[in-house]
């Protein structure tokens, strides 16, 4: 009998131990709801920043003009263009956590102008911080697509990641440049008065 006690305890601290786990999934589901809250609260409070950032600093030496702003919406091609559409369009990547797409592109557009005798040490750099499967800053490609682009880098030459390179940008257009016209950011910047325009 002492043995069927000794079970019963155990059946109620079971109980206790899934009444505890219920309470607690219910708790972690209202934090998850107050964490989504608070990131959305966080990121209204962002853009007006990146906004003014994108202000100031255009307005020391570069006049961000209604015309460049517009032909920004033309294409993705005429956004990375534009050195001040980089920067805005960057910002825009972080706020969807997906900045490693056009600092990937940058890399490649820099490692093309790369002189022969520093192909090497740049083709690393770019494999180990972008492209390989631990990557920090992990693109978006396919195992088929990482494992050539490996094999490029390993002997390079000025068109070791065309490919992988050619693969972003099409995500980008596809992906997050059309979600980046509709954007409060692009839209913001579309709407101001440009009274920086007349320096």
């Amino acid at each position: 009998m002492p043995g069927f006690f000794f079970s019963h305890n155990n059946m109620t601290e079971l109980n206790r131990k899934e009444d505890c786990k219920l309470a607690e999934g219910k708790i972690h589901k209202k934090k998850q709801k107050a964490f989504g809250a608070d990131f959305k609260n966080y990121l209204k409070c962002m853009v007006p920043h990146i906004e003014s950032g994108i202000k100031t600093s255009n307005c020391r030496n570069v006049t961000l003009s209604a015309e460049e702003v517009i032909q920004w919406s033309q294409s993705l091609e005429k956004l990375l263009a534009s050195q001040s559409g980089q920067g805005v369009f960057r910002e825009f990547l972080k706020s969807e956590f997906s900045e490693e797409n056009i600092e990937f592109w940058l890399a490649c557009e820099d490692y093309k102008k790369t002189k022969s005798d520093h192909l090497h040490g740049k083709a690393e750099k770019i494999y180990e911080e972008f492209v390989q499967s631990d990557a920090i800053k992990q693109i978006n490609i396919d195992h088929q697509m990482r494992e050539a682009t490996a094999k490029r880098a390993q002997d390079p030459t000025h068109t070791s990641f065309d490919e992988a390179q050619k693969t972003v940008y099409i995500l980008m257009e596809r992906d997050s440049y059309p979600r980046f016209l509709k954007s409060k950011v692009y839209l913001n910047l579309l709407n101001q008065p440009q009274t920086n325009t007349s320096k």
